[in-house]
């Protein structure tokens, strides 16, 4: 994360109780995928476009409460709009530390049952001692991941990379 963004978050953590951080955080993450958009990237950066067009254009997203709209218009003052994606990535996180509470995904190349998803949840909670909730991301990944990102934890049986490794010990054995 950069260290902008952690003022940001550290300055929002401050001000506002979980409720308001949490509200704060859900519009952040409403605006966050527009700046995946080159066009939209391009308006905000553009020195040609007033700036009260951008703190427009940025809060037609969402509902904007109150903190929000200070929040857009302090970064737009300060240069920093391109800055929310990684204020609301730092954002949740800081949340979820503050209520240990944390999400996670299961990719994998077929659907896990939700018994399985809880029997991960369950087992995965008492490990870290945390609430943690997962959701299951069906991809071309030959085997099975879970990635708990905000603790900085991977899981993964990959089916190529067992086959590879049985083939080695053959290869050693003979």
């Amino acid at each position: 994360m950069g260290i902008v963004a952690k003022r940001y978050v550290k300055a929002l953590v401050r001000s506002s109780n979980i409720n308001e951080l949490k509200m704060v955080s859900q519009e952040l993450n409403e605006i966050a995928p527009a700046f995946s958009s080159n066009k939209f990237k391009n308006i905000i950066l553009s020195p040609d476009i007033n700036s009260d067009e951008k703190i427009k254009l940025i809060l037609s997203f969402t509902k904007s409460g109150k903190k929000v709209t200070n929040l857009i218009k302090i970064l737009n003052q300060n240069d920093k709009l391109f800055t929310i994606p990684e204020i609301a990535k730092e954002l949740k996180q800081q949340i979820s530390n503050m209520t240990n509470n944390y999400s996670g995904v299961i990719i994998s190349n077929f659907k896990v049952n939700r018994a399985k998803i809880k029997e991960l949840e369950t087992n995965l909670s008492k490990k870290f001692n945390a609430t943690i909730k997962l959701e299951n991301r069906v991809t071309n990944y030959n085997g099975i991941k879970v990635e708990l990102e905000d603790l900085g934890v991977e899981v993964s049986f990959s089916t190529d990379r067992l086959k590879a490794q049985i083939r080695e010990h053959i290869l050693k054995a003979i």
